[in-house]
């Protein structure tokens, strides 16, 4: 199983900014994504995520699941259509479960459309992917901004991923952020169910 631990902080404009001169450059990702569940919502009823993302136009379908210890399970392939996606996610070794849950058919649920800019990072004996966040969080019931921080553990250790958190934390002063950028946009999807 594929295995995604990352620590993550809600951003202001001058913390990003000074965040971007301390860690920069950074490369510029355009992020357009959609979240997708069952009608029944047996995906979300699970705590699994399903989504597409255009990555500068390039098309990723992703399966994240819970995990242990603050990580999650996470199983990506390039593909266009999220329904072609499934059987290969399945390959992968995404749940057996996730085809025949599929079988009665996927809605979009919500969505988020996001500028990331981004660099590797080198904290202890780790490499992180340090990227900052800003866009819009969507879904049927409106939108809200997003502005966050996210450093994502790429190898090594996940006490090193922890620590250089707790630096960043200190360093610019910022909030943990303990809902995905998923969780909130599908709040903004509740009322239609």
């Amino acid at each position: 199983m594929a295995r995604e631990f990352e620590v993550k902080y809600r951003l202001t404009e001058n913390a990003k900014a000074a965040i971007a001169r301390k860690y920069g450059p950074m490369d510029t990702i355009h992020m357009e994504t959609v979240y997708y569940d069952t009608p029944s919502g047996a995906l979300s009823a699970r705590k699994w995520m399903l989504r597409r993302r255009l990555e500068n136009g390039h098309s990723l379908c992703t399966l994240k699941t819970p995990g242990e210890k603050g990580g999650r399970g996470e199983w990506e392939v390039a593909e266009g259509d999220i329904r072609q996606a499934l059987p290969k996610l399945a390959a992968l070794g995404a749940p057996e479960e996730l085809l025949p849950l599929a079988e009665e058919g996927l809605t979009q649920l919500c969505a988020a459309s996001f500028t990331r800019q981004v660099s590797m990072v080198r904290f202890g004996q780790s490499q992180l992917e340090l990227a900052l966040d800003q866009g819009l969080l969507l879904g049927p019931k409106g939108e809200i901004p997003l502005l966050e921080l996210e450093a994502e553990l790429k190898s090594g250790e996940d006490g090193d991923a922890l620590a250089f958190g707790q630096q960043l934390e200190k360093d610019f002063d910022l909030v943990p952020e303990p809902d995905s950028k998923f969780k909130r946009a599908r709040s903004l999807a509740r009322e239609r169910r």
